[in-house]
């Protein structure tokens, strides 16, 4: 689904089967969004003050985006009393899975359309629908290259809350080597090998001989034998992927051509055959499609994952006086610049918290973010 942005309408056309990436059957993307704004049209409530209001705050998201850096945890508020809509915006790599789970705190029964769109032109305001939550406010897809993407929050007319967010980027692999995580990479994909003459395809895994490896996900053997370079390797087929696997180097072999595998099972061990007979004992594990992939992504998580949100909340939804100059930044990021400053005696609202910021509105509804300690600045 393509949206193509004008001053006040978003125009949503649905193309299937162009997508890139790997989405579950329970995430396509839906028309929710339009049929109850359908809905709202035949119920002649567009025409009224506050279904217009819904009509601009469905826009909003696209104008104005909350930049985050993935994992990312908050707590915000969603005020009932007008119709509204948050964007949050993030880079994903190929060889993650982005999952996002949405959760109302409060005691209702609000309905929320959650949507994701894929940026492909920020000056044309060009996104393309990738996805759609469930009905338990979850979302999960796999990028098939490095992108941008917007994810969309709207409530139902009348209807709001206070949620919490947690939207995660976690490898699409495990680890094929038993017992060892990314302090076991000593060559990673591009290094120089033979002078220059050509690069490492590959990353190269080091444990002791006869150490486990294990198949990283569910796959069918498609070759195991002994080939130059590589020594004894291993072939193995993500159909969910379409992807080729390459473990080379090995001591042992422990599979058959043509046995389906499923991720920890071993698969051989590690050792030094073929050209690493001079070197330590490592794998070398590739990954190929129409060519070499950095396999580095899919098999180490980029980030630590997010603690359990036990922030305090109550100071969520409220309005507040500063008692002295306050600092705004541009993200909830502790790398993000400065942004403005705010003014002891200055009237904000507090829209979201999450482990060290707060993101707070002014009276003229400018966004600004400041350092959640500082929420003790206020009357």
């Amino acid at each position: 689904m393509r949206v193509k942005m004008t001053a006040t309408t978003i125009v949503l056309l649905l193309i299937l089967g162009c997508t890139k990436e790997k989405v579950p059957e329970r995430f396509y993307p839906r028309n929710d969004h339009e049929a109850y704004w359908y809905s709202l049209k035949q119920a002649d409530l567009l025409s009224t003050a506050l279904g217009k209001d819904w009509l601009e705050a469905a826009d909003k998201p696209f104008e104005n985006q909350i930049n985050i850096q993935l994992p990312y945890q908050e707590a915000f508020v969603l005020s009932p009393m007008k119709p509204d809509a948050l964007g949050y915006r993030f880079d994903a790599k190929r060889g993650q899975k982005v999952l996002v789970y949405l959760q109302l705190i409060t005691n209702d029964t609000t309905r929320v359309f959650v949507d994701l769109f894929r940026v492909e032109n920020d000056s044309l305001k060009d996104y393309r629908h990738v996805a759609s939550a469930d009905s338990s406010l979850q979302l999960g897809f796999e990028p098939r290259k490095n992108a941008s993407y917007l994810l969309r929050l709207q409530p139902e007319l009348l209807r709001g809350g206070n949620f919490t967010i947690t939207i995660e980027n976690v490898p699409t692999l495990a680890f094929p080597v038993a017992g060892k995580d990314k302090r076991a990479i000593q060559s990673v994909f591009g290094d120089p090998r033979d002078g220059g003459k050509r690069e490492h395809h590959g990353v190269d895994i080091f444990a002791r001989r006869h150490t486990p490896i294990l198949a990283p996900t569910k796959a069918e053997v498609r070759f195991v034998g002994t080939r130059g370079l590589g020594g004894k390797v291993v072939w193995l087929y993500d159909r969910k992927r379409g992807t080729n696997l390459y473990f080379a180097h090995l001591q042992e072999q422990k599979v058959k051509r043509y046995q389906m595998v499923n991720p920890g099972d071993t698969i051989g061990t590690v050792g030094n055959t073929g050209n690493a007979r001079y070197t330590p004992p490592h794998l070398h594990f590739g990954i190929y499609k129409n060519g070499p992939i950095n396999p580095y992504a899919f098999i180490v998580p980029e980030y630590q994952r997010p603690d359990a949100f036990t922030e305090d909340l109550s100071l969520l939804g409220s309005q507040l006086t500063l008692s002295k100059d306050l600092i705004l930044k541009t993200q909830m990021d502790i790398r993000a610049p400065n942004s403005d400053t705010l003014n002891s005696g200055d009237l904000i609202s507090v829209q979201a918290i999450n482990h060290q910021f707060a993101r707070i509105s002014d009276q003229s509804g400018e966004i600004g973010f400041v350092y959640k300690r500082d929420l003790t600045n206020f009357e």
